[in-house]
């Protein structure tokens, strides 16, 4: 049984390709304009669910570039002030190996007491480093000055590390504390308290008890030393771990690009192929729209 056409069934079908012609250059002047394959979830479901993972870690990347970038800072502050430290410390090896030759006047060893106390001044400052605000060498105790000019030898810093989440599973220390650099108060050579024996003793002319604080000077120069290895160790691991955290970011980048953005280019050469069709389903939907009733009985 064969089945009848009409006009009206004709004249539906017509416009039904006119309308889907004309959606689809819709679709394409979108994707043109926004420069994105996918603008609302319909248009590719299953693209959505994994644009949708990659968004989510690319977040978790950018939050740890961000806790990476804090590190490096605290770091890289951290460092700074531990080789200003050993610059003080070797001054005050110098010094001391001059003012206990035996050779110096009294006035000469008072002017090796004055720098002394000097370096001891400057080392006290530098125990009092801030970053954005925060003293570095007081452990979790970042809003409390942890040493004064007058009592720094027998003060003690917060022995709490501070501790940041680099990547999954991968969390570093990002501080060291004062106890560690300087010494603890019942420390023989607490480097406050070196220092201004030796200032003190150069004071009184006293060079055999200088002489006798000389080992001690040496034992927290190795120490601040080792503090020195320890962050620079960190600070290497934290590079690495960054170099991986950005190369995953433009992984993730690329793999959201390739599953969300337009191919300008194809998206531009089916919009002008779209507009040719739907001018053409224009021009043929008007002459068969055209005809009546008298042009089939004729």
């Amino acid at each position: 049984m064969s089945l009848r056409v009409t006009q009206g069934m004709m004249q539906t079908q017509i416009l039904r390709n006119i309308n889907n012609n004309l959606l689809s250059i819709d679709k394409n002047q979108t994707m043109l304009s926004t420069g994105r394959k996918i603008n609302k979830a319909s248009d590719d479901p299953i693209g959505t669910t994994y644009a949708m993972r990659y968004r989510s870690q690319l977040n978790v990347m950018d939050q740890y570039a961000r806790n990476i970038s804090s590190a490096k800072t605290n770091l890289d502050a951290t460092d700074t002030a531990l080789s200003s430290i050993n610059d003080l410390l070797q001054r005050a090896k110098e010094l001391t190996t001059q003012g206990v030759n035996g050779t110096n006047p009294q006035t000469a060893l008072d002017a090796i007491a004055e720098e002394l106390g000097q370096i001891y001044n400057q080392a006290v400052n530098l125990g009092n480093t801030q970053i954005n605000g925060k003293y570095i060498f007081n452990g979790q105790k970042t809003d409390v000055q942890p040493y004064t000019v007058d009592n720094a030898a027998s003060q003690s810093s917060d022995d709490q590390q501070i501790i940041y989440q680099i990547y999954d599973g991968t969390s570093v220390p990002v501080n060291v504390t004062g106890n560690e650099v300087f010494g603890k108060p019942s420390d023989d050579d607490n480097m406050f308290a070196v220092l201004k024996g030796l200032q003190d003793a150069f004071t009184q002319g006293e060079t055999d008890v200088a002489s006798g604080l000389m080992d001690k000077l040496t034992s927290r120069m190795d120490k601040v030393l080792d503090v020195s290895s320890t962050v620079g160790a960190v600070t290497n691991r934290v590079d690495l771990v960054s170099n991986r955290v950005d190369d995953l970011n433009m992984s993730f980048t690329s793999m959201l690009s390739n599953t969300e953005d337009a191919d300008i280019a194809e998206v531009a050469i089916n919009l002008q192929n779209g507009q040719d069709v739907y001018q053409a389903s224009l021009s043929v939907g008007a002459k068969l729209m055209q005809k009546s009733l008298v042009d089939y009985l004729s």
